[in-house]
């Protein structure tokens, strides 16, 4: 695992499993967007990376052997979690269109026209 792409898909899986909220983005942060570098991000990422990484970062340690990373998430509510595991699945889509060289704009209007819609139930009469 060494491109941006593929660390973003890591985390982007780590969120899927069973655990809490913020054991999962706690996870997905230490163990795979650390090592993501700004440098190597599309330009419309760079500043909501910078948002994610301060804040998942930005309360200072109390106990010891704690690092700013748990004592962020500990004093995350779970929504905060997931605002923050959002932003990490938004991100992933983001690069994975960058690699691809497909504009933001143009995923985003083909799935609109593009969607197949399934009828719940058929309408008789």
């Amino acid at each position: 695992m060494n491109t941006t792409l593929d660390l973003f898909e890591a985390a982007t899986v780590s969120l899927t499993r069973a655990a809490p909220i913020k054991d999962r983005i706690a996870d997905a942060y230490l163990n795979y967007l650390v090592y993501i570098h700004e440098e190597d991000l599309p330009a419309d990422v760079c500043e909501e990376f910078r948002a994610l990484t301060d804040t998942l970062t930005r309360v200072r340690p109390e106990l010891r052997g704690d690092d700013r990373l748990r004592a962020t998430v500990r004093k995350m509510s779970n929504n905060d979690a997931e605002i923050a595991a959002s932003a990490v699945v938004r991100m992933f889509g983001s690069v994975s269109r960058a690699v691809a060289g497909v504009p933001h704009e143009a995923t985003t209007s083909n799935a609109i026209n593009t969607t197949n819609v399934v009828p719940l139930h058929a309408v008789t009469g």
